[in-house]
C-alpha cells in the first residue's frame, strides 16, 4: 500500500515525529544539507559566518582540522581565520558550510532546540522538488528505524 501525503513538508514532520532519536538527527542532517545546497552562491559566505560565529572551541578545532586536509594553509581554530579562508575553498564552500551548520545544529540540540523548531526553520526555504526528495528519504529512514538496520 503506497503512502500518500498532500504536502511533502508534512510528510517529513510526521516521519520525524515517528522515528527514534538517532534517525531523527540523521533526517535533520539531511534537511540541513538540502538547505545548504539551495542557498544562492552569493549568500554562502554570510551563512557560513553565522554558523561559525555560534561554534564553540571544540567545533572550531574540528572545522580547522577539516580545513587542514585541504592544504589551504596552516589553519587556525578561530572564527576570523575560518571565515577568511572560506573564499579560498572554491567548490568546497558548500561542504564547509554543511559541516559548520551540522556542528551548529548539534549545539542547538544540546541547548534545547527541538527537532520540530529546526524543521520549522529550514523546511520553508526548500524548493518543492528538494522537499519531495527529502520526503522520500524520510520514508526510507522510517523503514530503517522501524525495521532495524540489519534488515
Amino acid at each position: 500500500m503506497p503512502l500518500c501525503f498532500i504536502d511533502p513538508r508534512e510528510a517529513i514532520r510526521v516521519v520525524a515525529d515517528s522515528i527514534g532519536r538517532e534517525a531523527r538527527r540523521q533526517l535533520l542532517g539531511e534537511v540541513v544539507h538540502a538547505w545548504v545546497d539551495e542557498i544562492p552562491e552569493d549568500e554562502l559566505e554570510v551563512h557560513y559566518a553565522k554558523a561559525v560565529d555560534d561554534l564553540d572551541d571544540d567545533d572550531l578545532s574540528m572545522l580547522a582540522a577539516w580545513h587542514a586536509t585541504l592544504d589551504v594553509g596552516h589553519p587556525i581554530a578561530n572564527k576570523e581565520f575560518l571565515v577568511g579562508a572560506f573564499r579560498n575553498l572554491g567548490e568546497l564552500r558548500r561542504e564547509a558550510l554543511k559541516i559548520a551548520a551540522g556542528f551548529r545544529g548539534e549545539e542547538a540540540f544540546d541547548a534545547g532546540v527541538t527537532e520540530e523548531q529546526a524543521l520549522e526553520t529550514v523546511l520553508p526555504w526548500l524548493s518543492e522538488e528538494r522537499t519531495k526528495a527529502l520526503a522520500a528519504e524520510a520514508v526510507e529512514l522510517y523503514c530503517w528505524d522501524r525495521l532495524g538496520s540489519n534488515n
